[in-house]
């Protein structure tokens, strides 16, 4: 992995702002979040395209940092996006992706050491999701809860209505051997309670992270999504108890075998240790 793609892959907490206001850009940059996401799509309309891609270009070619989230293949303004990206390596997140074609035909596009964050917010590309996240270059998938409730008719806020199709992005990822992926937005900006519970439910099913439209919904992803004192004190004590050689350990009365001791090197991983 680049020294970029092993950021992305540990990022929390991913904060949007629209490409078309670059007096936003230092201040979401200068907020907890992991990493910023500069969108060129759904934040910015149709006439303000032109500027925010130019605003992009020039926060990237003075230094500034995050991943951009582009507009689909089937725009007017794709190509375009991609010949601004392809000077530089990038870290490019392509939505309304519904098979791994379109992912390939980006990373070829764009220069070496670029990286992709794969959207999964299709019903074709959820089901696609272990094509789609084997394409070398893909660091990791984001579930797109908003595009794929409207496309099923269900609300996307909603937690029961998508479990299965979280579950699919999830285990797509983790069969296609990238690190897990990062839960869509949480859409109601200021109900602290609600961007707590659904952190929460993302955590359970597997998600390490997850985009954030506000800087307050920033520390509680963050929180949510580090491990605990506890739990890494728990990975230590599993590993060492699977070095120390000899007879079966327990920890916690569960039998230190392969699967326990993958989930700690997992948390701590996580964790940053």
């Amino acid at each position: 992995m680049t020294a970029m793609s092993e950021s992305l892959a540990r990022a929390r907490s991913l904060l949007f702002v629209p490409g078309h206001r670059p007096d936003r850009f230092d201040k979401a940059a200068a907020t907890t979040a992991d990493t910023i996401v500069l969108d060129l799509e759904d934040a910015v309309g149709p006439d303000e395209k032109p500027v925010a891609r130019k605003n992009v270009a020039e926060w990237l070619a003075g230094g500034g940092q995050g991943i951009v989230r582009i507009n689909d293949a089937d725009t007017c303004w794709y190509s375009d996006d991609v010949a601004m990206l392809a000077e530089r390596p990038a870290a490019v997140m392509l939505p309304k992706i519904t098979h791994r074609g379109q992912v390939v035909d980006v990373v070829r596009a764009l220069a070496p050491g670029s990286c992709v964050i794969a959207i999964l917010e299709t019903a074709a590309g959820v089901l696609n999701a272990q094509s789609i996240c084997s394409v070398p270059g893909v660091v990791r998938a984001a579930f797109g809860n908003a595009d794929l409730g409207s496309e099923l008719g269900l609300d996307p806020a909603h937690q029961a209505s998508l479990v299965h199709a979280r579950a699919q992005v999830v285990l797509g990822s983790a069969a296609a051997g990238i690190v897990p992926p990062i839960d869509g937005a949480t859409l109601d900006l200021t109900d602290r309670e609600a961007i707590t519970a659904d952190a929460t439910h993302a955590a359970e099913l597997g998600f390490t992270g997850k985009v954030c439209l506000h800087p307050r919904q920033v520390d509680v992803v963050n929180a949510i999504f580090t491990p605990s004192p506890e739990a890494v004190e728990w990975a230590r004590r599993v590993l060492a108890a699977a070095d120390s050689g000899g007879s079966i350990k327990a920890v916690d009365n569960q039998i230190v075998g392969k699967p326990i001791i993958d989930r700690a090197r997992r948390l701590l991983a996580q964790a940053g240790c």
